[in-house]
């Protein structure tokens, strides 16, 4: 009578769908525990030490912490990374916005133009794309080939142009920031299919009432993806002041420490001067910041970012 009890039969098969639930999630869990929340909690602990990768923990309190706001290699490389993220992100966004604008028609060779448009992103991390952009940017590069060729045929067949680009510290920085431009891909098919996911009948009403291509984008187009680019504009800011292949790889953070990212020298702390309790207190030094940057973001949506269940901005 109880094995015939629907009662009991139902609550044994929530049981069981309740088992293969969290069967299926345990991968995903025990990888947050053992590969983010345990290496968190470690790098906290080590911050708080003097220690390096060979040698025991020796607890300092908030000594590492104190080094910091007096290592000008540390104020330096923070500049550099403020000034990297504040100048990139916003251009990338805006090149990102208005790539996808122009993908957003009606062509027979569109999704071609989509798919080579997004190359760029599929290889833009890589250390091979790093290294091709520093052969660009090189004297003999294919940048100062271009210019000297555009030279040749204004002023003359004499006229040669050779720019150390990655060895002046007035354009270094800038060229990775046309690096970081350029990798648009990602930013782009997210805005891509915000605008297509705006109902076509806001365009047609707004053709009947007269308004021109720049009305419709500023008064429909923009307000709607506002949540669009809300989201591109935390994950790019984030990616921003994380950034470390481009310098790594391009100009080692050189010259004069103008190209001497954050994580680059989080990098060189805990890997060449091995100094892993400096490098950990550093790590959440920029964990902080972030965490302060993406909370300033979001408290500042209400006053920009339109959300079309609530009708308002």
């Amino acid at each position: 009578m109880i094995a015939n009890n629907p009662e009991i039969i139902n609550k044994k098969k929530k049981e069981n769908e309740n088992i293969a639930g969290y069967v299926f999630i345990s991968p995903m869990v025990i990888g947050i525990i053992v590969f983010t929340i345990i290496p968190m909690i470690t790098s906290l602990y080590y911050s708080f030490n003097n220690m390096t990768l060979v040698s025991p923990p020796k607890f300092v309190g908030f000594d590492n912490y104190i080094k910091l706001s007096r290592d000008p290699k540390f104020i330096k490389s923070f500049v550099v990374t403020l000034k990297y993220a504040v100048v990139s992100v916003p251009l990338r966004l805006a090149v990102s916005l208005f790539i996808a604008m122009l993908l957003n028609q009606k062509h027979r060779m569109i999704s071609f133009y989509r798919t080579i448009m997004y190359l760029p992103s599929i290889v833009g991390g890589s250390v091979a794309v790093a290294v091709m952009w520093r052969q660009i940017f090189m004297p003999t590069g294919i940048f100062n080939s271009a210019l000297t060729a555009l030279g040749k045929w204004f002023y003359g067949s004499d006229y040669i142009f050779s720019f150390l680009w990655l060895a002046d510290e007035r354009t270094a920085l800038s060229t990775l920031i046309l690096m970081a431009i350029w990798q648009f891909g990602s930013p782009m098919l997210i805005f891509l299919a915000g605008i297509k996911n705006i109902p076509i009948s806001y365009y047609e009403s707004a053709i009947v009432d007269g308004a021109n291509a720049s009305q419709k984008f500023f008064r429909i187009t923009l307000p709607l993806i506002t949540p669009i680019i809300l989201f591109n504009l935390v994950m790019q800011t984030i990616n921003g002041f994380m950034a470390f292949t481009q310098a790594l790889i391009v100009t080692q953070g050189k010259p004069l420490n103008s190209t001497l990212f954050y994580a680059l020298y989080l990098y060189q702390k805990m890997f060449q001067d091995k100094a892993m309790g400096y490098a950990s207190a550093m790590a959440w030094v920029l964990l902080i910041f972030i965490g302060l940057v993406t909370a300033l973001i979001f408290r500042s949506t209400s006053a920009w970012v339109y959300y079309e269940s609530k009708g308002d901005m």
